[in-house]
């Protein structure tokens, strides 16, 4: 394996992920700075809570796709280590979401990009987990909820369809960083009080100022 070729598919996958969908197309539409709306998160949950379900699905729809062109990338690339290369540019790619440089390291929860990750490198892994997410959600009608079902149980659909153990490892990992950025959510959902999908929830400066 060449480390080189690990390292560049790393910081690329990183770099793409660091692109702020939610951020950049609220601004486009002339919404307020999607951060200090609802959770101040900028992925697709909180632009829904602007109530533009349309751009709340683009949001979601590239948020995914970050993951999934990172790992395509490092296969067209670094056709030779396909496998490790993937893993790694589409890690990377998450964790550019949810700590992008260019945004103080406040970035989202990772779970769209985690989807679009698996669905490209083990997508029935990534299939199941997204109908996960889908059914939990449309029951509960808690984002946050499916989003930690989803997560969680993606590790164990990779140990039936993912072919090797190092993938396995790196799902679970996606799956701890993605619970690990809920932890706030798990908290609210625990004491009742987690917004609904789609409910608006006060923003820091209306705390502040309310």
């Amino acid at each position: 394996m060449d480390v080189s070729h690990l390292l560049l598919a790393a910081a690329g996958g990183y770099l793409l992920g660091t692109v702020p969908f939610g951020l950049v197309l609220t601004r486009l539409v002339g919404l307020s700075d999607i951060r200090i709306i609802g959770s101040g998160n900028i992925g697709a949950t909180n632009v829904l809570r602007t109530g533009r379900k349309d751009i709340a699905l683009v949001t979601l729809l590239l948020d995914t796709g970050k993951g999934m062109v990172a790992v395509w990338l490092a296969v067209l690339f670094f056709p030779d280590q396909a496998s490790a290369v993937t893993l790694a540019a589409g890690s990377f790619s998450v964790v550019g979401h949810n700590f992008p440089l260019w945004l103080r390291f406040k970035g989202g929860k990772g779970v769209a990009t985690t989807l679009g990750v698996m669905l490209a490198t083990v997508w029935p892994v990534g299939l199941l987990s997204s109908l996960t997410w889908l059914g939990i959600a449309a029951i509960s009608h808690y984002s946050s909820l499916a989003a930690l079902c989803a997560l969680t149980l993606a590790p164990v659909y990779a140990q039936i369809f993912a072919n090797s153990s190092s993938t396995v490892l790196v799902f679970a990992g996606l799956a701890a960083l993605g619970c690990f950025r809920h932890q706030e959510n798990l908290r609210r959902l625990l004491a009742g009080t987690e917004p609904h999908l789609g409910e608006k929830i006060p923003s820091p400066v209306e705390e502040k100022t309310g």
